[in-house]
């Protein structure tokens, strides 16, 4: 089995910096990034094929790619409740917290209840991590059933006066996404984005808002 070591010096060996200064442009934090693109690192993950071990190895490093791509290659049957929580308390950058919520977290028989843990934490992105992962489940599990979502919506409410800037946006994802999953979810969507309005803070609308403009053309 390829081991960390090798894998770091392979993406060392793509590493552009000009892709790593302009990271910033969007947001991300760029502190210990190679600048390897995303498609570059699924590309390495298909060769590597899963690897629970290499996962945690590859997360150690610190290095920002090595932690997206240890979200690829991580086995989600053998990730547990406790490295969860501790891999999100480092979560340090947007897209980090995506794609590891993206990747594999949502794959997890901890992912509503996590959803609903994180969601309620202060710090920044452990709170992002809780909507981002409502999001991926309202795309991605299929045999969810609505009220495993509706769940979700007095957190939704809760939170949308957050207004630091990666929590606002996670939040307006999470109740887009769960309208998005059909019509009956779209209508209670579209009522709580009205609750929502009704808080009457700058950040509140912007959710609503751009919520109901979303869901308002389908």
């Amino acid at each position: 089995m390829t081991n960390a070591s090798d894998v770091i010096e392979q993406l060392k060996k793509a590493a552009n910096p000009k892709n790593a200064a302009g990271m910033a442009r969007f947001g991300i934090n760029a502190n210990n990034a190679l600048g390897v693109s995303l498609p570059n690192l699924r590309q390495l993950a298909k060769q590597l094929g899963k690897s629970h071990v290499l996962a945690e190895e590859l997360w150690k490093s610190g290095i920002h790619e090595a932690r997206i791509l240890a979200s690829i290659v991580d086995d989600a049957k053998q990730v547990t409740s406790k490295q969860m929580d501790a891999w999100v308390r480092e979560f340090d950058s947007w897209d980090v917290c995506d794609q590891v919520c993206l990747n594999l977290f949502d794959k997890t028989p901890f992912a509503y209840s996590k959803a609903l843990k994180w969601a309620r934490e202060p710090k920044e992105f452990v709170r992002r991590a809780g909507f981002a992962l409502m999001a991926c489940l309202a795309v991605h599990d299929k045999s969810a059933k609505d009220k495993d979502f509706i769940q979700f919506f007095p957190l939704i409410k809760q939170q949308a006066i957050d207004d630091r800037n990666f929590v606002r946006k996670a939040v307006n994802w999470a109740l887009r996404q769960i309208g998005k999953r059909n019509d009956n979810l779209k209508k209670k969507a579209l009522a709580l984005s009205k609750d929502i309005l009704k808080l009457e803070t700058k950040t509140a609308k912007w959710i609503a808002n751009d919520a109901i403009r979303e869901l308002s053309k389908r």
